[in-house]
């Protein structure tokens, strides 16, 4: 049976290390993991979550792209598992967005990243998918692979100017 789980914050030591390669998709542990993150990432109004955030060192986050009050113009896409995901290719071009993280609640930062990515990863049954993502999704992907490698959205910052509460961001942005 599924269940949600804690999201760990930051400072948690498993959100400042390295992932590693999830070898038996098939695994009870590994198909229930992504049971759970599945109903961990709604739960907590998300649009994707990392293993690592569960304090699980896998390679596996889910990309829930949805329109919630964080996201309201988010496209819809159904959740997906992504196993050992990885980036084949992507745009010279580098686009700020806002970005908040489950990890670290009550803030946003504006974050560079990729606008288009190729990217290849394994779904739940243990397919290999290799797709083109852009935007707001690949702001997800991204965002979540850095998860699998240590690294936080506030990592990326250019400067600590770019950072803003999340009470603040709804003031300047509202819906």
């Amino acid at each position: 049976m599924s269940e949600i789980l804690e999201v760990i914050q930051l400072g948690h030591p498993v959100l400042r290390s390295q992932a590693h390669n999830v070898d038996n998709i098939h695994s009870h542990q590994v198909q229930s993991l992504i049971d759970n993150l599945l109903m961990t990432v709604i739960a907590a109004n998300g649009v994707g979550i990392a293993a690592p955030q569960v304090a699980v060192r896998d390679r596996l986050f889910i990309v829930a792209s949805r329109p919630i009050p964080r996201y309201p113009n988010a496209p819809q896409m159904e959740p997906t598992a992504m196993i050992n995901p990885q980036i084949l290719a992507h745009s010279t071009e580098l686009v700020p967005g806002w970005e908040g993280c489950l990890s670290i609640p009550g803030i946003r930062g504006l974050v560079p990243r990729y606008q288009a990515i190729e990217v290849q990863y394994s779904d739940r049954t243990g397919k290999l998918h290799k797709q083109e993502l852009t935007d707001f999704v690949a702001r997800i992907f991204q965002h979540e692979l850095d998860h699998l490698d240590g690294i936080v959205f506030i990592d990326r910052l250019q400067s600590n100017k770019d950072l803003i509460t999340e009470q603040e961001y709804q003031k300047l942005h509202p819906v």
